[in-house]
């Protein structure tokens, strides 16, 4: 494929324009969880920079004559059944193009407002958010904006990935399987399995960013499960791995962009669930979902979209 788009590439001022966009995604994430009265806040603060710099630094993906706009859910693909796939919007299929694979399928929010900064889908999607018999959904599937498969429960996400990856390798093509993970995902058995697999076959051709901003449903991740040294525990596993600041968008991009190795990559990236939003440590420690408990909460929260400001962070 002669062209692949990443959004700023190379340009001079290509920082500012992803924080910008980090930025985008932060606000309309509130915007909507202001709209209907609760969302999947935090990760978008916690996850803003990470996807923010790889659709507009990182993936390679096929440009788009116009943004898309989400359609209906047509049912499940199957012999003689096409389906809406939501890998339309990260461009068609090509042996050069990255395939992009979102494992926390509850950021889906988060992917939708990524994919309207991108210029990759109509705003006007947003209208469909979670209504019956769109694509647009809650918990994002193989139709949903974005998502190329549906990634299940929290883990799967990973093995197919790898499942891709490895198919890809086999078949010589140049195009890379991109992953975002959650830290909570990562205490799963499956997660330690793929992890194992994927350096035993070698598939340099697979990137992993995970958002380890330390909290899950039920509270700090440390509670829950502690799988830290995380990083230590992966090198263990032969695999190849830097743990960064999440929010800094010069290291997101470098390594993004790194040769491969002969064996899976993951960035460990330590991010804040509030980054960009104070008006949330109120909620410690669970950050998981907002859902206002009074018109006067709400208020609040619609004061500060109000207030919001590029550069504010």
């Amino acid at each position: 494929m002669k062209e692949w788009v990443a959004v700023f590439d190379d340009r001079a001022n290509w920082t500012a324009r992803v924080e910008r966009m980090a930025w985008g995604i932060r606000r309309r994430a509130l915007a909507h969880t202001l709209s209907h009265s609760g969302g999947y806040l935090s990760q978008a603060c916690s996850s803003a920079e990470i996807l923010a710099t790889l659709y507009g630094r990182v993936l390679r993906l096929k440009k788009l004559d116009a943004p898309l706009t989400a359609g209906r859910f047509m049912g499940t693909p199957g012999p003689g059944r096409a389906s809406a796939s939501g890998a339309d919007f990260n461009g068609a299929g090509d042996a050069s193009c990255d395939n992009f694979i979102l494992s926390p399928a509850q950021y889906a929010l988060v992917l939708y407002a990524t994919l309207i900064e991108a210029g990759r889908m109509d705003e006007k999607s947003m209208d469909a958010y979670d209504i019956d018999g769109s694509a647009m959904e809650i918990i994002g599937a193989e139709h949903s904006p974005g998502m190329e498969v549906t990634t299940g429960s929290l883990g799967q996400g990973i093995s197919q990935a790898s499942g891709i990856a490895m198919a890809r390798k086999i078949k010589g093509e140049t195009g890379r399987v991109a992953l975002m993970m959650s830290d909570g995902e990562c205490q799963s058995g499956e997660f330690w399995e793929a992890v194992q697999a994927a350096r035993y076959h070698g598939l340099g051709n697979m990137i992993a960013y995970v958002d380890v901003n330390g909290y899950q449903c039920d509270g700090k991740t440390t509670s829950v499960m502690d799988i830290e040294p995380f990083d230590k525990r992966l090198k263990a596993f032969g695999a190849r791995v830097y743990r960064i600041d999440g929010h800094d968008v010069k290291r997101l991009s470098r390594l993004g962009r790194a040769p491969a190795a002969n064996a899976p990559t993951f960035i460990l990236c330590d991010t804040d669930p509030c980054r960009g939003m104070d008006i949330l440590k109120g909620r410690y420690p669970k950050f998981h979902y907002v859902r206002f408990a009074s018109l006067a909460e709400k208020a609040e929260y619609q004061k500060f979209y109000d207030n919001m400001s590029f550069g504010s962070l």
